[in-house]
């Protein structure tokens, strides 16, 4: 399976999203903020980056900017609890393969990033 960065500040969404991931089969790194993400972005190699857009000390726009010029292999699947932040990531549309709109089930994370990385392989 694949390995995923997973970067949430809310940690009950992010052990939610951690547990249903490694439930998958995925081997899973939790941090808190975009700026530990991108920290251990640059220690360790990673196929899927899942990140929440408003974090503090770094946003998931942010983020994904930096990490997609950085790891431009990296997939890239976001989430949102505020629709005109969805808005905004869609912009990013060449970088970011989806944006999720939070609340999800576990099943809809599966399925998006099985997507993600079936992209990513195909």
């Amino acid at each position: 399976m694949a390995r995923i960065l997973l970067a949430e500040d809310e940690k009950a969404v992010r052990e939610f999203v951690r547990r249903a991931l490694e439930h998958n089969g995925h081997e899973v790194k939790a941090v808190a903020d975009g700026a530990a993400a991108l920290q251990e972005l640059t220690a360790a190699p990673y196929d899927l980056l899942v990140t929440d857009i408003m974090m503090p000390v770094m946003d998931g726009i942010a983020l994904a900017l930096k990490a997609s010029k950085d790891f431009p292999e990296m997939r890239i699947l976001m989430m949102t609890g505020y629709a005109a932040q969805r808005e905004r990531a869609h912009n990013l549309n060449l970088l970011v393969h989806d944006v999720m709109m939070k609340p999800f089930t576990i099943e809809e994370m599966a399925a998006k990033v099985a997507e993600a990385l079936g992209e990513r392989a195909g």
